[in-house]
């Protein structure tokens, strides 16, 4: 496909305006019209094969798109914590602020497999804890099923502090992992529910040297991602929820 350089850059410059108006929104008709105009000047043809435009560390510029979340005076969006890994991680419900989103993208050397995790950085602003910085990264692996949809599964999580400079305070917090708590009836259903069918091993102890906890999803389900737009700044992705996602590359 021939590009048109100064038309593509002037589509790239529209989003990027019309997500900063609206707060990474990707339902807002003008975002939505901004990547519908960059789409039609999409200058790769089967990004699911195009390994060297595919791998990269690449940062969520539009929202997030995890459930129940809250957007703050800052622009930055809060959770608790339970809705950024499959409620696997305790205390679930503590209130945290993403600081930044990024998927690194590689080759796994199996075929054209590759990994598929998301990575949040978030910072706690519940004020019954001291503030502190961490890290979820939700493990993934992906593959093409089409010259522009790849099949995406997740694999486990692991939750770890940003820095080592707080460690007694992050093990205060966040040591209870996997002992009983009080929850309702259902969440206790749903939590039953999810170990059934997705096979999920929740998190046990946590490691003393680095804080570091994790989880297993030893039968995740398979979900599709479409690829609307790839080149070598910018990755439009489409859940099968519809879900839009805008990322730059780092």
């Amino acid at each position: 496909m021939v590009v048109d350089t100064e038309k593509s850059t002037a589509a790239k410059t529209a989003l990027r305006q019309a997500l900063a108006a609206c707060g990474g929104n990707t339902k807002d008709k003008t975002v939505i019209a901004a990547i519908e105009n960059l789409q039609s000047l999409n200058p790769t043809t089967a990004p699911t094969h195009s390994g060297s435009l595919m791998d990269s560390e690449w940062l969520l510029i539009s929202a997030p798109n995890f459930p129940q979340g809250e957007q703050l005076a800052d622009g930055r969006y809060a959770y608790t914590l339970s809705r950024l890994a499959f409620n696997m991680f305790q205390p679930t419900k503590l209130k945290v602020v993403i600081d930044r989103v990024f998927q690194p993208v590689f080759l796994l050397g199996n075929g054209e497999q590759r990994t598929h995790d998301i990575v949040v950085e978030f910072t706690t602003i519940d004020e019954s804890v001291p503030q502190l910085s961490g890290i979820i990264r939700n493990q993934g692996i992906c593959q093409p099923v089409s010259d522009t949809v790849l099949q995406v599964q997740f694999t486990g999580g692991i939750l770890t502090p940003q820095s080592a400079t707080k460690m007694n305070e992050w093990k205060a917090v966040f040591g209870e992992q996997g002992k009983s708590k009080k929850t309702s009836w259902q969440d206790s259903l749903m939590s039953g529910f999810l170990k059934l069918m997705f096979g999920l091993v929740p998190p046990q102890t946590m490691s003393p040297e680095t804080g570091e906890v994790s989880f297993v999803m030893n039968r995740s389900p398979k979900g599709r991602l479409e690829i609307l737009y790839l080149d070598e700044e910018l990755r439009i992705t489409r859940g099968e929820k519809g879900t839009v996602l805008v990322c730059e590359r780092l």
